[in-house]
């Protein structure tokens, strides 16, 4: 079990080894627990909510070290129960030593994420909240930090709300006609009751489509590196990544597999992927380089087709490659050190054009600002709503199914009853994502995600 009722726990909420470390407390016998092994100027007993003391913690008449406490009374504390900080050295010993001491009086081991599930479960946080506190301990970007922070923020859980209040209005006034179907009457008005349905249905699926933008965020956005062989591909890489990351030879074929390299552009993290040159070739592990070459081309949010030669043509180029709506796509000309006067030639190409040279770095920084400009964090930064995870997406997709659903059953004058499951089977699926419908073994898999000590 993750969650006791009446237990105190206990674990290190940052990582020991520094200059100081949290060990975290919570639960009913959390005061009088840290109360046993801490000497302060007063008994923490008596102690107000909110209040840091200095003290020592001992063991019997050993002092273990010098610490800050703070103390949280329910319910104006993390986890909605009495809770302790205790700011420590960083030492491992002295912070295994203050955890032993106080499971001694009492308290257990946390489990992961189990702080978290407890500011769940007494109400602090629904489970959208929850989840955005676990991406933004994981956050690498300045824009997965804002996604994350406006979750946890509670906006993007106020929109569903409001989504999910307005769908079970509609249901109670269905349900309402079906209680007086023998007097044939309509409590909800057919075209209001429309355009609420299109209204909502829009929302959920604006708010699902958002998510191929808020991953690419959160995870990195995914940039191909692709073109022949010998066209520059893992140079740019490493000009990119400001050191040597792939190997770089005047040989066709060096690079027989995917090199992945992040870098922080302008606040969003880029995946680079320098893949294997694309030709025929008989040499079995060029063969497969090329077939992960095609794999990074489906899941890459940005490519970068690199050539050196201004006649020529993506579909040469990238054999049975056909970009997606989706994909920025950016025709790099290399090697412009070599050849200078290409600057100024034309381009017929329907995609947008890059000139550069990845051994002199020249036109590198106009590559960089179209890399930042074709991942847009502009509304993570404004604190728009914006979806990242994949479960929450799952749902939204299938509340929208069902909302289809209904707005089909309306147009075709079907049975009230039936037009109404549909309605309540998105109520549900909204109703997963905060947490006001789920399961145990959900929660389990959530929270045993997160880190010890959160």
């Amino acid at each position: 079990m993750i969650y006791n009722d009446g237990d105190t726990i206990v674990a290190a909420a940052t990582p020991t080894g520094g200059a100081l470390c949290v060990v975290r407390l919570s639960g009913e016998q959390a005061i009088a627990i840290a109360d046993r092994v801490f000497r302060g100027r007063k008994s923490l007993l008596q102690a107000r909510t909110a209040t840091v003391h200095y003290g020592r913690i001992v063991d019997g008449e050993e002092v273990v070290d010098d610490v800050l406490l703070s103390l949280f009374r329910s319910p104006h504390s993390y986890t909605g129960e009495d809770s302790i900080e205790i700011s420590t050295h960083g030492s491992r010993y002295v912070v295994e030593r203050v955890i032993a001491l106080l499971v001694k009086e009492g308290a257990r081991m946390a489990e992961a994420g189990e702080f978290t599930r407890r500011a769940f479960m007494a109400g602090r946080m629904d489970l959208a909240q929850a989840e955005a506190v676990a991406d933004l301990i994981a956050a690498e970007s300045h824009a997965s930090h804002a996604i994350a922070t406006t979750q946890m923020r509670g906006a993007y859980s106020d929109e569903l709300r409001t989504l999910r209040d307005r769908l079970l209005h509609i249901t109670s006034l269905l349900e309402l006609e079906l209680d007086f179907s023998e007097e044939d009457v309509e409590f909800a008005d057919r075209k209001q009751l429309r355009q609420l349905l299109e209204q909502t249905l829009a929302k959920v699926e604006s708010l699902a489509q958002s998510f191929a933008l808020g991953n690419a965020l959160k995870e990195g956005v995914q940039v191909a590196i692709v073109g022949r062989p010998n066209v520059g591909k893992s140079t740019l890489l490493n000009r990119l990544a400001g050191e040597d990351r792939a190997m770089v030879s005047d040989i066709a074929g060096t690079t027989r597999d995917t090199v992945e390299v992040c870098i922080n552009i302008g606040g969003v993290m880029f995946r680079l992927v320098d893949t294997a040159g694309l030709h025929s070739t008989s040499d079995r592990l060029e063969q497969m380089g090329i077939e992960r070459t095609a794999e990074a081309l489906r899941k890459a949010r940005i490519v970068l087709w690199l050539t050196d030669n201004e006649s020529s043509c993506i579909d040469d180029d990238l054999v049975g490659y056909t970009p997606t709506t989706e994909q920025h796509v950016y025709r790099i000309i290399t090697k412009i050190d070599l050849s200078p006067a290409t600057s100024d030639k034309p381009t017929t190409s329907p995609y947008p054009t890059i000139r550069l040279s990845a051994l002199t770095g020249e036109g590198v920084d106009k590559l960089r600002d179209a890399l930042h400009s074709s991942a847009d964090a502009t509304g993570a930064y404004n604190g728009d709503v914006i979806v990242s995870n994949h479960r929450h997406y799952e749902a939204l997709r299938k509340a929208q199914e069902a909302l289809a659903a209904a707005l089909t059953a309306l147009h075709n004058d079907i049975p009230t009853d039936l037009m109404s499951e549909d309605i309540r089977l998105a109520i549900h699926h909204i109703g997963t994502i905060t947490g006001e419908i789920t399961s145990d073994d959900v929660l389990k898999n959530i929270f045993s995600h997160f880190c010890i000590g959160k």
